[in-house]
Order: structure tokens, then C-alpha cells, then sequence
């Protein structure tokens, strides 16, 4: 009997590996934004999107056809997509309101069995899965700052715009403002140094206290 059991698990297993995914579909749910207008534009993001075709009609959207919100939804593996197509676009535009929902959605997966037995399990399987998603507005008007996940608008050259248009400009900038700090514990070493050397010799302190007036 055992070496019977231990049989029938791989010709379970087997079966179970002739189901191959065939499609994916989310349930629809409205989206977590009061009073949008109801031609509003939604990039919904896919894990197989490409952000280039998704950012160019987005921009289309904005800049051509002057629509004033936007959205991007996305769950699951498109999350992170989702979220650089929303960085891209305020890169772009700047001067953008953001309020950023986070939720769970329920996908829908139909699974189909490719080689059907007789008497076996039934043709398709269908999986509930609940996955997080995320839904960011995006607007050129004002948002209402109070809501939960809002976010001002950021300059329309950020730091990653600098870096990318002045290079080592930029980067000379910064170690310029790393280097303003340093003076003042020079100045304290050097008082220190002098301090030192004061008890031996006396005759030297009025001296010291001369270059120190001067110095500052």
C-alpha cells in the first residue's frame, strides 16, 4: 500500500502541470477619487506594458487634448511600473497635484487543462487571487491637501533633471556646499593649537590673542 501511495502523487502532480494559465482579468471596482470628472482619463498599467506606448498617449492627454487629471492604476507586478510611469510624467509636466490610494483587487486567473482525461478534473479551473494595487490622480489643478496620500507639487527641474542637463556642473555645486562646513573646525583647531601652547610660554599668549583678533 505504501508503494502504491508513493505512486499516485507524481501522476497527480503530472496532471496539475497540464493546466497552463490562458487568461487574466480583474474585477472592476470604481475608482477611490471623489468628484472626478467623468471623461477623466485611466492608464490602467499592465506587468506587459510598455512605458514608452503608456507615456506617450498619457502625454497626448495632457499636453495635446489639455486634459487636467489623470490616473494611473495598476495591481500587482505592474505596482512598481505604475509608480515610475506617475515619476516620469511629473518629470515632464511639473507643477502636478498627486493623491496615492493603496488597496487590495481581486484578480480573476482561468486556468485550462491541456491534456482533459476522462472521468478527471474539469477543463478550466478559475482563481480568485487578491493582490495590492495602486491608483494615483494626477492633476494641474488643486487638490484637496487634506486627503489622505496627497502630495504638493514638486519643481519642474528636480535633482534628477540637474544631474542629467549639468553633469559636473551639478555635481561641482554640491561639493562646493559640501565643503562650506569645513572652515569652522579649522578655525576650532587652530584655537585649540593655540590654547596649547599658551601655558608655555606666557610671553607668547598676548601674541596669540593679537592673531586671533586679526584672524577674525
Amino acid at each position: 500500500m505504501a508503494a502504491e501511495g508513493g505512486g499516485a502523487k507524481p501522476v497527480a502532480q503530472s496532471r496539475m502541470e497540464n493546466f497552463r494559465k490562458v487568461r487574466t482579468s480583474e474585477e472592476e471596482s470604481p475608482l477611490p477619487f471623489p468628484n472626478l470628472p467623468p471623461d477623466v482619463v485611466e492608464m490602467k498599467v499592465k506587468e506587459g506594458s510598455k512605458i514608452r506606448n503608456l507615456m506617450n498617449f498619457a502625454m497626448a492627454q495632457m499636453e495635446l487634448k489639455g486634459s487636467r487629471q489623470i490616473v494611473f492604476s495598476g495591481c500587482g507586478r505592474a505596482v512598481t511600473k505604475t509608480i515610475t510611469c506617475v515619476e516620469i510624467m511629473k518629470r515632464k509636466l511639473g507643477g502636478l497635484h498627486q493623491i496615492t490610494k493603496v488597496r487590495y483587487k481581486t484578480l480573476l486567473e482561468v486556468w485550462e487543462n491541456q491534456d482533459p482525461l476522462p472521468g478527471g478534473p474539469a477543463q478550466n479551473l478559475t482563481v480568485h487571487k487578491n493582490v495590492p494595487s495602486i491608483c494615483i490622480l494626477l492633476s494641474r489643478d488643486p487638490l484637496d491637501p487634506n486627503q489622505t496620500g496627497y502630495q504638493p507639487p514638486e519643481p519642474r527641474h528636480g535633482l534628477g533633471t540637474q544631474l542629467s542637463e549639468a553633469g559636473e556642473d551639478t555635481s561641482s555645486s554640491s561639493s562646493k556646499g559640501l565643503k562650506r562646513p569645513l572652515p569652522p573646525p579649522r578655525e576650532e583647531l587652530l584655537t585649540k593649537k593655540l590654547q596649547v601652547r599658551v601655558p608655555d610660554s606666557p610671553r607668547g599668549s598676548g601674541t596669540t590673542d593679537r592673531q586671533l583678533d586679526q584672524h577674525h
